[in-house]
């Protein structure tokens, strides 16, 4: 008997000890529950749910919230198609508010047909590690090395190496997410909205013959340019510089007279466009390689 009364009791204590508990969960839900609202749910089954974080939040469940709130306008991710932010503004009934797509841009156009490589680097095939073993072994100390780290860490395959070992990025597929320019040891991509037409693709900062003699398509800060669309370009560290807030229509003149063509317009339909008096480029085999790095 001793024993089934010490079970007794115990099985008394621990449904006494579950109730009292139950009971103060029950409590605890009722004075500390969060409302959530349902139609974050709604909102982020509308969205993408890539996670890109274009948007400058931690992805689509956070910017569903901050939508649902009224911090942030649907218009904000341009990854939606204008369709799929009309139909988040209408549910929630609010404005779809503008706001332009951002796009990644290079800031190089030396691939192996016009820039010149001082060394062979036979290592891990990476621009990180390359840029650490005596810089990779190409001529420019500023250009891009071509192992396509940034096509790697791009989730949306909007970043495809080129035959010249060059980063092309597809607008259409970029979100904006910045990863790219993350990992570029060289950081030759940055973001911009894009609708910024004229574009210097070089971020060559040196000067002089031998600098020129690296890559056929480097900015040589000749200046016409800047003479070209006073105001728009102007020349730092010789290299032309662009004031994003005169880049429209009348500034392309800039690119007529760049004799190397490092100065480009880049058009929605006909693509990257350079100046009638850049010379042209008809190689397309790699340079020849001076030695090992």
């Amino acid at each position: 008997m001793t024993t089934l009364t010490n079970i007794a009791v115990a099985g008394s204590i621990m449904t006494g000890l579950g109730v009292l508990l139950a009971g103060l969960l029950a409590l605890a839900n009722r004075y500390f529950y969060v409302f959530e609202d349902p139609r974050i749910n709604a909102v982020e089954d509308l969205l993408p749910r890539n996670n890109c974080g274009a948007c400058g939040t931690a992805g689509c469940r956070a910017f569903a919230e901050a939508v649902v709130q009224g911090s942030l306008d649907p218009g904000v991710c341009t990854v939606c198609s204008p369709d799929e932010r009309e139909v988040i503004a209408n549910f929630l009934g609010v404005a779809v508010g503008e706001h332009e797509q951002r796009v990644a841009r290079l800031a190089c156009a030396g691939g192996k047909h016009v820039a010149r490589m001082r060394a062979h680097y036979d290592g891990l095939i990476s621009c990180r590690a390359a840029h650490l073993v005596a810089g990779g072994g190409k001529g420019c100390t500023w250009g891009c090395l071509g192992f396509g780290d940034c096509e790697t860490v791009c989730d949306f395959a909007a970043i495809h190496m080129d035959a010249h070992g060059l980063p092309q990025v597809v607008d259409d597929l970029c979100t904006a997410c910045g990863d790219c320019v993350e990992v570029c040891p060289r950081q030759l991509f940055s973001l911009h909205p894009i609708s910024h037409h004229l574009w210097v693709a070089c971020n060559n900062q040196g000067f002089g013959p031998e600098e020129e003699a690296q890559c056929d398509v480097i900015c040589n800060a000749c200046g016409r340019c800047a003479v070209d669309a006073p105001g728009a370009v102007t020349i730092v560290n010789h290299l032309a510089v662009v004031d994003y807030s005169r880049n429209d229509q009348a500034t392309r003149t800039a690119i007529e007279r760049c004799p190397t063509g490092a100065i480009v317009w880049l058009d929605r339909e006909h693509g990257l466009v350079k100046g009638s008096q850049a010379r042209k480029i008809v190689r397309h085999e790699p340079l020849a390689t001076g030695g090992r790095a």
